[in-house]
């Protein structure tokens, strides 16, 4: 369920979000991402860093060892 509360644009443009949306929604982000859309609506997401070690080992490149480093590269280096 969306919450929705009616909130003043100060002079410079700024809003105050409300902290219980701050505590729960940005999660200790000091940015967020403004998106603007049809209809005059706008989007505000939180920055948020991503880890990606996650994603480390994820990718199977079809090879199970590469004897020979330099002939590898050499295959690649024309395509760049």
């Amino acid at each position: 369920m969306e919450e929705i509360e009616v909130r003043k644009v100060d002079d410079q443009g700024r809003v105050l979000l409300p902290s219980s949306w701050r505590a729960r929604e940005l999660g200790g982000a000091k940015e967020v991402i403004i998106m603007t859309g049809e209809g005059g609506h706008l989007r505000i997401v939180p920055k948020k860093k991503v880890s990606l070690t996650k994603f480390f080992d994820s990718v199977d490149l079809g090879v199970d060892e590469i004897g020979d480093w330099e002939s590898f590269e050499s295959k690649f280096d024309g395509q760049r």
